[in-house]
């Protein structure tokens, strides 16, 4: 009689890797950066995420007990590809089994290292364990689906002493053959860390993935957005959070912009920020004797080029008159100069007439009329400023 051999656990079955101490850069999986699969609020949310896009379908499903996993909890999984991804590059064996100390992971991602924060870090692992995705996403049949959670189990380790020894968890296959791609991931700023709201860090990860590096940058319809988000909030409320973002200018390395196409929609439109040469200790020459502070982030010796519109147009973009201080200085300086030509040429004009009082004068006197010379634009009678 055969005896039959007791199944081994997943656990089992996988190497343990041990995490890398020390920092290096953070990477993110390109799948999750394109696709919703996160809640964007840190608000409980058990409604589901249903996203269909050509032959893209992806459902989110979350327990009542712990909600989605959030946003902020893909930190945790940021990290994890990181660790994979400079493991491999080192050359040593990495696994999907994974073992950390909480202090490891927190200080990675930005956190704090009180007990509150570990608490924090115990939750989040908890709703990506709970959180279940379905998605057709890297499927090679037609109609096929790969059904995982984030995490597909974890547990705090302890010594003999009964002491704390880190965390283990599992992370899926899905998951982990996404970060073994290189072409699969990406390198993020760690100034994503310190975004604090949901769909900053949403619209980051977005452009990231499709802007990239790219000079000219990328151009997104503000619905298209609103769908690919998964967010719970109206349209109309979507819409008005980005252009708040527009108007803050959050997201590490790269500008935004509002723009209106020839068929009337609202488009959100972003660019790399440009390198702009030698930085200067945070001072930029203003052609005043002493150095005054610019204001700018990065310094440097010469003003970067306004950014182009992502098409075939080759034109600047029109400048911003209301908010540009150096636009409206250079607007009233050609404006004085242009009023000066004018009085200079009025003064000549007068200067002849009384040099040659026969000449016939136009309005009847042989002067120049005070009224008729043109007025600047700070003069008293002009109801200009004093």
């Amino acid at each position: 009689m055969a005896v039959r051999q007791q199944s081994r656990s997943e656990r089992g079955q996988l190497d343990l890797f041990r995490a890398l101490p020390g920092e290096f850069a953070a990477r993110d999986a390109q799948d999750l950066m394109a696709y919703p699969f996160f809640s964007l609020s840190k608000s409980h949310r058990t409604a589901p995420i249903d996203f269909c896009a050509g032959d893209v379908s992806i459902r989110v499903e979350a327990v009542p007990d712990h909600g989605m996993a959030t946003i902020w909890d893909a930190d945790i999984l940021i990290w994890a590809a990181s660790q994979i991804v400079e493991a491999r590059d080192a050359g040593l064996r990495t696994s999907r089994l994974m073992i950390a100390t909480p202090y490891e992971i927190l200080k990675f991602i930005g956190r704090g290292t009180s007990l509150r924060d570990y608490q924090r870090l115990k939750a989040a692992l908890d709703r990506l364990q709970s959180t279940t995705i379905c998605t057709s996403i890297r499927q090679p049949a037609e109609g096929r689906r790969h059904r995982f959670s984030w995490i597909n189990e974890w547990k705090e380790r302890t010594d003999r002493n009964g002491k704390p020894d880190g965390i283990e968890l599992i992370v899926p296959d899905w998951f982990y053959q996404a970060v073994l791609d290189d072409a699969l991931v990406l390198t993020i700023d760690r100034a994503y860390f310190d975004l604090t709201g949901g769909l900053d860090r949403w619209l980051y990860r977005i452009v990231r993935k499709h802007g990239g590096r790219q000079r000219k940058g990328w151009r997104f319809d503000f619905r298209h957005l609103h769908q690919k988000s998964g967010a719970l909030s109206p349209f109309k409320r979507f819409a008005f959070e980005l252009r708040d973002i527009i108007r803050r200018q959050p997201l590490p390395g790269y500008t935004l912009f509002l723009e209106i196409d020839a068929g009337g929609r609202t488009l959100l439109a972003f660019e790399p920020i440009p390198t702009c040469g030698k930085a200067v200790d945070g001072f930029v020459p203003s052609g005043t004797r002493g150095r005054v502070p610019s204001g700018t982030a990065p310094s440097c010796q010469r003003e970067p080029k306004r950014a182009l519109t992502h098409d075939t147009k080759s034109e600047n973009r029109v400048l911003n008159l209301e908010s540009n201080r150096e636009s409206n200085f250079e607007e009233r300086a050609r404006d004085v100069e242009n009023l000066v030509r004018q009085a200079a040429n009025a003064l000549s004009v007068t200067g002849k007439r009384r040099a040659n009082p026969s000449a016939p004068a136009s309005t009847g006197s042989g002067t120049a009329d005070a009224h008729s010379l043109p007025q600047l634009p700070f003069d008293p009678r002009a109801g200009g400023r004093r």
